[in-house]
């Protein structure tokens, strides 16, 4: 259950990210245990997911992503059950599709609301050694209101 539970988290995660294709290819593969043609209704199910997902989070509705996440682990769990074998070929997957340190802190929800933003806004988690090169405030605009262009 852990692993199922796991391996639909990670799933998840994934269908929004960059490596979503390499990674959906890789998980259709393993639920169809060589036959093409149950690999070809496995990607499109999870092409399915990830669209109902991708609306969903501009919707703001996590049951929707909480059912996906629920779908894809009841999936896992029958496939895990079925076939005892799966369950090392999902560990060695979770394994290359994770981030290094995934995982160890949690969920993070990155928000920017109201207002103009000034300066250079980087949302994620786990950054390292940045450096920007932005030029300083543009002279029509003062933080202080009553800085200089205030003063007569």
């Amino acid at each position: 259950m852990t692993l199922a539970t796991s391996g639909a988290t990670t799933m998840v995660g994934l269908m929004v990210s960059e490596s979503w294709a390499q990674a959906r290819a890789r998980i259709a593969t393993l639920f169809g245990h060589g036959d093409p043609a149950r690999e070809t209704v496995i990607e499109e199910d999870l092409e399915l997911s990830q669209r109902e997902l991708i609306v969903a989070r501009e919707a703001g509705d996590d049951l929707v992503a909480a059912d996906i996440e629920a779908e894809w682990r009841t999936r896992l769990r029958r496939l895990l059950r079925e076939d005892p074998v799966a369950a090392a070929e999902l560990r060695a997957l979770l394994d290359e599709l994770t981030p290094a340190g995934a995982g160890e802190s949690g969920a993070v929800h990155n928000t920017i609301s109201g207002g103009t933003q000034l300066g250079p806004v980087v949302q994620g988690r786990d950054f390292d050694r940045l450096t920007f090169n932005a030029p300083g405030i543009p002279p029509s605009v003062d933080r202080d209101p009553g800085g200089p262009a205030a003063r007569p």
